[in-house]
C-alpha cells in the first residue's frame, strides 16, 4: 500500500493537546493554588512536563517515519521482483541427440586363461623317488619334473629282452630248417625225374616210380611249411621287440617330464607317495607366455568383429597398462539365450604381467556402418512408464518421450527407439519437469526439435 505523510494529523493532535493544557491551566487559576506564581504566571513544573511530553512525541514521530518508510520501500521492491520472477520461464540445460563416432569402441568383460593348460599324470606305477620342481616354478618343454621308482619294472624288462633273444634263436633255427628242406626237395625232385624216365622206357616197375614221385611232393609240402614257420618266427621277433620297446618306454616314464614350457600351477604329491598310472595327479602346468581371453560380443556388433582384428585389454590388477591382443577366432554362432557371439582373443605375455584366472575388459575398436544414437547418461529419467527423456520442442514446450535403451557405456547410453538425430533433450531433468511446460533452453544446442 502507498504511504501517506502523517504531518497534518500530528499537528491537529498537538493543537488539541495544547488547548487541553490551557483549559487545565485556566481551571487552576480560577481555583487558586498554594504554589507561588512566576513572573509570567505559569507554574514551572507544568511547563517542564509539557515540554518533555512534546519532545517525546516528536522523537517518536521521527523514529516511526525513519523506520517505516524504508521498510515499505523494501517490501515494494521484493513484491516487484517476486512478480517478475513468477512471470519468467525456468531455464534448463539441453544437449543435442547425436550418433556415436564412426570408429566406435566396444568394451566387454571377459576372463583370461592360459593358452595351454594340462594336468601331469604318471604313465607307470611306482613310488615317487624324487621331485624336482614345486608350485610356481617355470619349466621348459621336456624338463624332468619328478622320478618314479619301480624295481619290478627292471625284471619285466629283462624278461622281455630274454624272450626277444629266444625268438631270434628260433628264427635262426627255422631258417636252417628251411634251407635243409629245400635241399631235400631238390634231391627228391631229381630222383623222381630219373625214375620217371626209367619207367617210361620200361626198365623199372611203375610202383617204384610212384614211390619217388610221392616222396617229392612230400618234400615240397615240407618246404612250404618251413617257409610259413619262418614267417611265424619273424612275427614272434617283432612281437618280442615291441614288448621290449614297451617295457623300455614304461621305464622311461619313470622320469616325468613337462609336456610344454610353462609354470607349475599345482603340485599334488611329495617324495614317497604311491603313484598309479593314469589316475594320480602329480602336477598341473599352464603355458603363460601367451594367454587367451573369451568375451561375449552383442548382436549389434557382430558385423564389426572379424578374425585378426586388434584389441586392447585392461585388468584391474595392472592399473595404467593396456595389453595388446588379436581376435583369434569366433564361434560363428550366437548364444540363443544372451544373443551374443563368443570371441577368443590371443594376448602375448612375454613379461608374465598377466596371470591365468584374471578378469578384465577388452576394448574392440571397429568402424560402425550404422552408428547408434547416444545420449548422456544423466539425461535419462526412470519413472513409472519406464525409461524417459524430456525433449524440448521448437516452441519451448517440453515433451516427455519414452525411449528404448540399448547398451550402457557408463557416461552415455545407446538409444534404440524413441528419438531421432537432432532432437534436443534436457540434461539431468528433475521431478519438476513435466509434459507441456514452457522452458528456456540453454546449452550447446537450444534450437529445439520436432
Amino acid at each position: 500500500m502507498p504511504f501517506t505523510e502523517p504531518d497534518s494529523h500530528t499537528a491537529d493532535s498537538l493543537r488539541r493537546e495544547n488547548e487541553d493544557l490551557r483549559r487545565e491551566l485556566d481551571a487552576l487559576r480560577a481555583g487558586g493554588s498554594s504554589a507561588p506564581p512566576t513572573k509570567s504566571g505559569w507554574r514551572p513544573s507544568r511547563i517542564t512536563i509539557f515540554a518533555l511530553a512534546l519532545l517525546a512525541v516528536t522523537l517518536m514521530v521521527v523514529a516511526f517515519l525513519a523506520g517505516y518508510l524504508p521498510l515499505q520501500r523494501r517490501r515494494s521492491v521484493v513484491i516487484a521482483e517476486t512478480k517478475s520472477a513468477g512471470e519468467a520461464l525456468p531455464r534448463v540445460q539441453v544437449v543435442p541427440v547425436g550418433r556415436a563416432g564412426d570408429d566406435a569402441k566396444l568394451q566387454v568383460p571377459g576372463g583370461i586363461q592360459a593358452i595351454n593348460e594340462a594336468p601331469v599324470l604318471a604313465r607307470t606305477d611306482g613310488y615317487l623317488k624324487a621331485r624336482f620342481v614345486d608350485l610356481g616354478d617355470r619349466v621348459k618343454a621336456g624338463q624332468p619334473l619328478a622320478e618314479l621308482e619301480a624295481l619290478e619294472m627292471d625284471d619285466q624288462l629283462l624278461g622281455a629282452r630274454a624272450s626277444l633273444d629266444q625268438s631270434r634263436a628260433a628264427l635262426t633255427q627255422a631258417a636252417a630248417n628251411l634251407e635243409q628242406g629245400k635241399a631235400d626237395l631238390e634231391l627228391a625232385k631229381v630222383t623222381a625225374g630219373r625214375f620217371g624216365e626209367l619207367t617210361t622206357k620200361g626198365i623199372i616197375a611203375r610202383q617204384d616210380n610212384d614211390k619217388y614221385r610221392l616222396e617229392y611232393q612230400s618234400k615240397l609240402a615240407n618246404v612250404s611249411a618251413l617257409e610259413k614257420n619262418l614267417v611265424v618266427q619273424k612275427s614272434a621277433i617283432a612281437a618280442a621287440e615291441a614288448n621290449v620297446a614297451r617295457m623300455e618306454n614304461l621305464k622311461s616314464y619313470q622320469i616325468v617330464k613337462a609336456p610344454f614350457a610353462g609354470v607349475i600351477t599345482l603340485r599334488n604329491v611329495d617324495a614317497g607317495a604311491l603313484v598309479s598310472a593314469g589316475t594320480t595327479l602329480l602336477f598341473r602346468i599352464a603355458q603363460t607366455d601367451r594367454l587367451r581371453m573369451y568375451v561375449s560380443v552383442p548382436q549389434s556388433w557382430v558385423s564389426s568383429v572379424h578374425t585378426g582384428q586388434a584389441a586392447t585389454v585392461r585388468v584391474s590388477g595392472r592399473p595404467g597398462r593396456e595389453f595388446p591382443g588379436t581376435i583369434a577366432r569366433t564361434a560363428n554362432s550366437l548364444d540363443p539365450t544372451s544373443r551374443t557371439l563368443l570371441v577368443e582373443l590371443n594376448l602375448p605375455n612375454p613379461d608374465g604381467a598377466l596371470l591365468p584366472g584374471m578378469s578384465g575388459s577388452a576394448n574392440l575398436s571397429a568402424p560402425k556402418r550404422d552408428a547408434p544414437l547416444v545420449i548422456p547418461a544423466d539425461a535419462l529419467a526412470i519413472r513409472s512408464n519406464g525409461a524417459e527423456v524430456a525433449v524440448v520442442r521448437k516452441d519451448g514446450t517440453v515433451h516427455v518421450q519414452k525411449i528404448e535403451v540399448g547398451r550402457d557405456y557408463g557416461d552415455h547410453l545407446e538409444v534404440l527407439d524413441g528419438l531421432v538425430e537432432g532432437d534436443t533433450i534436457i540434461q539431468n531433468p528433475g521431478d519438476a519437469v513435466r509434459e507441456g511446460m514452457k522452458v528456456e533452453a540453454v546449452g550447446s544446442s537450444a534450437r529445439g526439435a520436432r
